[in-house]
C-alpha cells in the first residue's frame, strides 16, 4: 500500500501536539528535581539546571533563524504565485486564482511555523524521554 504524503500543516500540528504532551512532562519533572534538590544542588542537579537555560536559548535562537530563512522563502514564493496569477489572466477564471493563491499562502504559513517548531519540538521530545528514565533522587539523597 503506498504511503500517503502529509501536507505541511499537518506534520506542524503533529509536532505542535507532541510539543504540547512532551513539555509538561519536562516541566513537571524539573521542578519537583527544583523541589527536591533543596539549596544545595549537586553537580547532576547544577549540571541539568544550566542545561536547561542553555537550550532553551539555543532552541529558540534556531527557531527564530530557521523561521526568518523559511519566511524569506516563503515570500519569493508568494511573489512569483502572485506575479503568474497576473500574467496568466486567460485560462484562469478570478476565483480559481484566488484558491490557488490562498492554498499557497496555507503552505507556505505552515512551512515557515513548521520551520521555527524544529528546533524546539526536537529538543522539548529529547528532553521528556531522557528525563522520563532518569530518577529523580539519587540512591545517595534517598538516605
Amino acid at each position: 500500500m503506498p504511503s500517503r504524503k502529509r501536507s505541511s500543516s499537518t506534520k506542524t500540528t503533529r509536532k505542535a501536539m507532541e510539543v504540547g504532551v512532551a513539555a509538561p512532562v519536562v516541566i513537571a519533572h524539573r521542578v519537583a528535581r527544583m523541589g527536591l534538590a533543596g539549596p544545595t544542588l549537586s553537580a547532576r542537579d547544577r549540571k541539568e539546571f544550566t542545561g536547561m537555560v542553555l537550550e532553551k536559548q539555543t532552541a529558540f535562537t534556531q527557531a527564530w533563524f530557521l523561521a526568518s530563512q523559511q519566511a524569506f522563502k516563503a515570500q519569493q514564493a508568494l511573489a512569483i504565485a502572485a506575479w503568474r496569477s497576473l500574467m496568466v489572466g486567460g485560462w484562469l477564471t478570478p476565483s480559481r486564482t484566488a484558491t490557488q493563491l490562498a492554498k499557497q499562502w496555507e503552505h507556505q504559513a505552515a512551512s515557515v511555523m513548521g520551520a521555527a517548531l524544529d528546533p524546539v519540538h526536537k529538543k522539548v521530545v529529547h528532553n521528556a524521554k531522557r528525563l522520563s528514565r532518569t530518577p529523580l533522587v539519587t540512591a545517595k539523597k534517598r538516605r
